[in-house]
């Protein structure tokens, strides 16, 4: 599905009138008329009806397809007393990938370890734990292969027009549209469609193969490149954390009460291939702290919790977030639940300080003052794209950048019925007020010093969303069992071209039948589910566009060997192959189906 290159698009009104002129001077005066004639049809063309793009190759031709996943992991554990633990553990991997962010990355020689040093008893722990990340040679592929057209053969060098690639287009394009190329009468040339095959077919000459010595060298010298010059990133990012909890549950009777913080620091260096460092690394400190309290009444029949955090973000003022929250014992396996609770998000580091350059041209920006300063939004200020698509630009405002906040309620209940039926089901409410997402805007619309940005922003009103689900887990004789779940969820007062980011279906229904244990001595199982989702219209950085709805089955068998302490298992997810996507602009999913086998050693 995806090209990569052909983002790279320009207006053959930029160079009809002077390769006109060019053509002219090498022909009959006779043919003159004709060129004329080719050139003011594309100068008076309507808007966008000439832009044309440099030709793209496949996501297969440019990115590795395999995914390679190693890991290895492994811990120290040590009894300092019988109560008191003091473990240090590690986690470290290697592999290779593709990603979907704002654009298609690969990721490759990717490395990311982490690792815990922690004091446990208890009632209480301490510890230390560090994220480490190196992108190896991990690329942008759509900017990668830009790049890459550009260089065997530059769109257009005013050192070297004849020798650039729009040129060389449009000047085929004259040509042909004229009746000027052999094998057509003049005055009777193509058609517009033949006319751009045949320009293309010109300005493509020299064009690497995918896959030749030529093509891997080249291309691998552009994406071993740092962006903005090449393709590669240099991201070693890393996290620190420190957090400690305590259970006053032994020294306070009357109440439960824990008591936790947590210090954190996000250390940013990107070498300014991803993030706004390239003048040194940025570290973002964050402090936070929380209690919660909670006592049961009425014979345990009753169970009210109290809880509250603080949390501290240099970059952004500080919020206390309570939460309460309810569970009455209505009866034998009969609980009802509510809760308020009010949350505080801060942006993300890259909400906060991504500097990329992605696929046609947008940059994203994080929504921090440094950044707009930076692009000078304070003497060139960009206008809005909706402005712009409504012919009346508008100068876009950008009010103080804040963390997005939330205040929700939820309701719910669960009952176990004859000991064979399980229910469960809830509601929830929720607003959030300056809720995080993007917006377009446009510096300098209509020149040739036009930049479109991506901007992080809040939303300019309250967001409402809500939802509600249910299941049902129902025991039949002789081993059967049926589940039945469904939800759905809902956003709404989004303002217009304000990206939210909420990839959800309205609604989603799975259905599983399965028995555990048949036939002789109960060695044969089964299992049947199905997967129900309606379609949605997905948001990302990367692309944005309408996600179909899909239905999957799943099936499997089992047969047990007591005498070998054994399973077999025979299955597939998506038995049918019918092939979906969840996220528009990503691959699609087909079946897959495995054979196992279980030995338990004991």
């Amino acid at each position: 599905m995806n090209v990569y290159g052909d983002e790279t698009s320009l207006d053959m009104k930029l160079f009809a009138s002077s390769i006109g002129a060019a053509i002219k001077a090498g022909i009959p005066p006779a043919a003159a008329p004709l060129i004329d004639a080719v050139v003011n049809s594309i100068n008076t063309a309507p808007a966008g009806t000439t832009n044309v793009s440099r030709t793209g190759y496949y996501e297969r031709e440019v990115v590795n397809k395999y995914t390679v996943n190693f890991r290895l992991g492994g811990g120290v554990y040590y009894k300092l007393t019988p109560g008191l633990e003091l473990s240090l553990m590690g986690n470290w991997g290697t592999g290779n990938t593709v990603y979907t962010g704002s654009d298609r990355y690969s990721l490759k020689d990717l490395k990311m370890a982490q690792y815990k040093l922690e004091l446990r008893a208890a009632s209480w722990f301490l510890r230390a734990y560090t994220t480490q990340e190196n992108s190896g040679e991990s690329y942008n592929s759509t900017v990668t292969t830009q790049l890459f057209n550009e260089a065997w053969k530059p769109s257009y060098n005013p050192a070297n027009a004849a020798g650039s690639w729009y040129p060389q287009y449009t000047q085929y394009y004259i040509l042909a549209r004229a009746g000027l190329l052999p094998g057509y009468i003049p005055g009777l040339g193509a058609d517009n469609t033949n006319a751009s095959n045949i320009a293309r077919s010109y300005a493509d000459i020299g064009r690497p193969v995918s896959g030749s010595t030529q093509f891997k060298q080249l291309f691998d010298q552009v994406r071993k490149k740092p962006i903005p010059q090449g393709g590669m990133f240099l991201d070693r990012s890393d996290l620190y954390a420190i957090e400690g909890q305590y259970n006053f549950s032994d020294k306070i009777k009357i109440v439960e009460l824990i008591v936790g913080g947590n210090w954190r620091q996000y250390h940013l260096d990107s070498k300014g291939t991803l993030f706004a460092d390239s003048t040194g690394p940025i570290a973002i400190n964050e402090l936070g702290g929380y209690a919660q309290v909670s006592k049961s009444f009425m014979n345990n029949r009753l169970k009210l919790s109290a809880a509250g955090r603080y949390d501290y973000n240099e970059n952004f003022p500080g919020r206390f977030t309570p939460r309460f929250t309810a569970v009455v014992k209505a009866a034998e396996n009969h609980n009802i639940r509510a809760s308020y609770q009010t949350a505080y998000r801060f942006p993300t580091t890259q909400n906060q300080w991504i500097n990329l350059i992605i696929g046609g041209g947008t940059t994203l920006i994080g929504g921090l003052p440094e950044l707009r300063k930076f692009y000078h939004f304070d003497t060139n200020p960009p206008v809005s794209l909706e402005s712009v698509q409504a012919g009346a630009p508008k100068v876009a405002e950008f009010p103080e950048y804040k963390p997005e906040t939330m205040r929700s309620f939820e309701a719910g209940y669960k009952g176990l019925y004859a000991k064979k039926v399980v229910v469960d089901l809830y509601g929830y409410v929720g607003k959030y007020e300056d809720f995080l997402g993007r917006r377009i805007v446009i510096q300098s619309p209509g020149t040739p010093q036009q930049r479109n940005f991506s901007v992080a922003v809040n939303s300019s009103s309250t967001v409402k969303t809500y939802g509600f689900g249910g299941s049902i887990d129902w025991l039949l004789p002789k081993n059967f069992l049926v589940g039945i779940n469904a939800s759905t969820d809902r956003i709404t007062d989004v303002p217009a071209n304000f990206v939210a980011f909420f990839n959800v279906p309205s609604y989603r229904l799975n259905i599983t039948v399965g028995n555990s244990g048949f036939g002789s001595q109960n060695r044969f199982g089964f299992s049947i589910s199905m997967r129900d989702q309606d379609g949605f219209f997905y948001e990302s950085d990367f692309r944005q566009g309408y996600v179909k709805g899909y239905s999957t089955f799943d099936a499997q068998v089992s047969y047990k060997i007591p005498a070998q302490r054994s399973i077999i298992k025979l299955g597939g997810m998506n038995i049918l192959n019918d092939y979906y996507q969840t996220g528009f602009g990503n691959p699609k999913i087909g079946g897959l189906y495995y054979l196992s086998f279980g030995y338990n050693v004991f």
